[in-house]
């Protein structure tokens, strides 16, 4: 009668902690490269989240706030590149599938001369005349619809001393908004006539005497007999001191849809409330 005789068995030996790290970098890669493409894919094509950097568009928009940003609302171009990369990348003008803006609408933009990304309401098309007289904007000759909601006081972001505004409502259309007007600082001068080139855009923030925008000459071409109305004249001064100017289509990156989050306190006085932001339609 024979016998059999079981194999010996193996025991596996323990990974040593290089070993394990190896292991753990592979599983990292492993997932990255599956969501990374999908992560610039997403960003690139659908939404992408900005978060404000100045006070130019209060009381609509403050310092920190997330806001999520339809990258297909206008269609594609060199800047709809997740992180910025347009700005790198050897790619000719121009839009795919492009879409015209509507007035009112809040859009995130590359600055015109400088390597800025920028949100400003869009105020004039292409073809519009834009000034602004004692405060009021000016469009076609017809002022816009504005409506004086009440005086507040509150601190801007990173200061100390209490700024006091007139928020009026202004509507174009189906659209409506909150501007800040009258703030402390030098005042607002009644502007010159700004004619929209053909494609180009003209875009004003919310807060009227904080905002660096497209009424600032520094910007532009030379006004002629008081019209601004070319694009694309050399700049006399340092183009990251210079205003937006008339912005080209093709530097749009998204529409602005929605306030996701912020981490901005309340700085209103006198008990005065304050408007909702979180999950907020712009």
């Amino acid at each position: 009668m024979s016998s059999e005789t079981d194999a010996p068995s193996q025991t596996e030996e323990p990974l040593t902690t290089w070993q394990k790290v190896v292991r753990e970098l592979k599983e990292w890669a492993a997932t990255l490269a599956i969501v990374a493409p999908a992560f610039l894919l997403f960003t690139g094509l659908v939404y992408e989240q900005r978060v404000i950097p100045s006070e130019s568009m209060v009381p609509t928009l403050e310092v920190g706030d997330r806001v999520a940003v339809a990258k297909f609302a206008y269609g594609y171009g060199r800047y709809s590149l997740p992180l910025s990369l347009g700005r790198y990348l050897p790619l000719g003008h121009g839009r795919f599938f492009p879409s015209l803006p509507e007035r009112g609408d809040v859009v995130v933009f590359e600055h015109t001369h400088s390597d800025r990304v920028m949100i400003k309401r869009v105020i004039g098309l292409p073809g519009d005349t834009v000034q602004m007289l004692n405060e009021t904007l000016i469009i076609n000759g017809e002022p816009v619809d504005s409506e004086y909601l009440r005086t507040v006081r509150y601190v801007p972001d990173k200061e100390v001393v209490i700024d006091q505004a007139e928020e009026w409502r202004e509507t174009i259309g189906d659209k409506s908004w909150i501007t800040h007007r009258g703030l402390r600082g030098r005042p607002v001068s009644d502007s010159l006539l700004f004619i929209v080139p053909e494609g180009h855009l003209f875009m004003v923030g919310d807060n009227r005497n904080n905002s660096y925008d497209s009424r600032e000459l520094s910007g532009h071409c030379p006004p002629v007999n008081g019209v601004v109305d070319r694009a694309g004249c050399p700049l006399r001064g340092d183009p990251n001191d210079a205003s937006v100017g008339f912005v080209p289509l093709d530097h749009l990156i998204g529409r602005a849809d929605t306030v996701l989050l912020t981490f901005h306190r309340c700085k209103l006085q006198d008990d005065a409330s304050c408007r909702k932001r979180v999950w907020q339609p712009l």
